[in-house]
C-alpha cells in the first residue's frame, strides 16, 4: 500500500483559531489556502498520496489533523484534542482511518492531541502539555502496549506540543529545542539542536527521505544540510500564524 497523507482543506474561520504561545495577528485567508495546496502537492511529490478529508466550514482548526490522532503501523488512536473546540474534529478523521487501520479510542476524562505525541522506534513520547494530560498518556499506553510500544510522558514548556519542540528525522536522529524539553528525556539518539535564532524551528516533517523545513527558519535548514541531512524548504508562514507546524496538517499513514 502506498504511503497516504490525510489532509483538509482550511476553513476561512481559521481566523478564529485557538492560541496559546502567539499573539493574534490578521490571517490572509486566501493565502492560507494556497500554501495548504501546495503543502498538499509537495506531500504527494514525495511519494504520499493526499486522501482529502471532508471540508469542515464551522471549524476554526480542522486544517490540522494530526491533532486528532495517533497512526501506527499496526493501528490508529483516535484523541479526545484539549481544546473543546476541536473534538467535533475526529469523527471525520474516524471514517478515513477506518479503511486503513484497527481503530482505538481516547476517552473523557483523558486529552490527548496528536501533536503531542513523538514516535522514535518503537517509542512513544507523549508532551504532557496544555493540550494532552496524565489520563492520555495511561490511555495511550494502554491501547499500544500489546503492540510492542513504550510510552513515556514528557514535560513541555514554553510551547504548544512535543512535535513544537522536538521532531525526529529518522529513528536515530531528532531536531530538538532544548529550551523546551530536557535532553535526558530523548534517550540514546542523536539530537540536533535548533538554531538559537530559530526556536519555534523544530517542527519538520520527513517523508520518502527528506526532511521538510518551513522557509521561517534557513538557519536551521542550512544546519540540517551541513550534516548531510536532505531537506526542502516549504512557505508555511500564513499557516504558522496560527500555532501550526509542518506535521500539523496531515496525518502519514504509511504502508504495514
Amino acid at each position: 500500500m502506498r504511503t497516504v497523507a490525510l489532509v483538509r482543506a482550511p476553513s476561512a474561520a481559521i481566523v478564529n483559531c485557538e492560541l496559546t504561545h502567539l499573539a493574534r495577528v490578521p490571517i490572509d485567508v486566501e493565502l492560507v489556502q494556497l500554501q495548504h495546496a501546495r503543502y498538499a502537492a509537495v506531500l504527494n511529490e514525495l511519494g504520499a498520496r493526499s486522501e482529502w478529508l471532508p471540508s469542515l466550514p464551522e471549524l476554526a482548526d480542522g486544517v490540522f489533523v494530526e491533532d486528532t490522532a495517533v497512526v501506527l503501523p499496526e493501528i490508529a488512536v483516535l484523541t479526545r484534542p484539549g481544546a473543546v473546540s476541536r473534538q467535533a474534529e475526529v469523527a471525520s478523521v474516524e471514517q478515513a482511518l477506518a479503511a486503513h487501520r484497527p481503530i482505538r479510542r481516547i476517552r473523557a476524562p483523558a486529552n490527548l492531541d496528536g501533536g503531542d505525541v513523538l514516535r522514535i522506534g518503537r517509542r512513544l513520547l507523549v508532551g504532557v502539555s496544555s493540550r494532552s494530560n496524565a489520563a492520555g498518556v495511561f490511555q495511550l499506553r494502554e491501547a499500544v502496549q500489546v503492540y510492542g510500544y513504550e510510552v513515556s510522558a514528557i514535560q513541555v514548556d514554553g510551547c504548544l506540543h512535543l512535535k513544537s519542540a522536538c521532531t525526529a528525522l529518522s529513528s536515530d536522529v531528532v531536531l530538538a529545542n532544548l529550551d523546551y524539553i530536557a535532553r535526558e528525556v530523548l534517550g540514546d539518539v542523536t539530537v540536533i539542536a535548533v538554531d538559537p535564532a530559530e526556536p519555534r524551528a523544530a517542527n519538520t516533517l520527513t517523508l520518502g527521505g527528506v526532511t521538510l523545513v518551513s522557509t521561517s527558519y534557513p538557519r536551521t535548514e542550512a544546519r540540517l544540510r551541513a550534516l548531510g541531512i536532505r531537506t526542502r524548504s516549504i512557505d508555511v508562514s500564513e499557516l504558522e500564524k496560527a500555532e501550526s507546524g509542518l506535521t500539523c496538517m496531515s496525518l502519514v499513514v504509511g504502508a504495514t
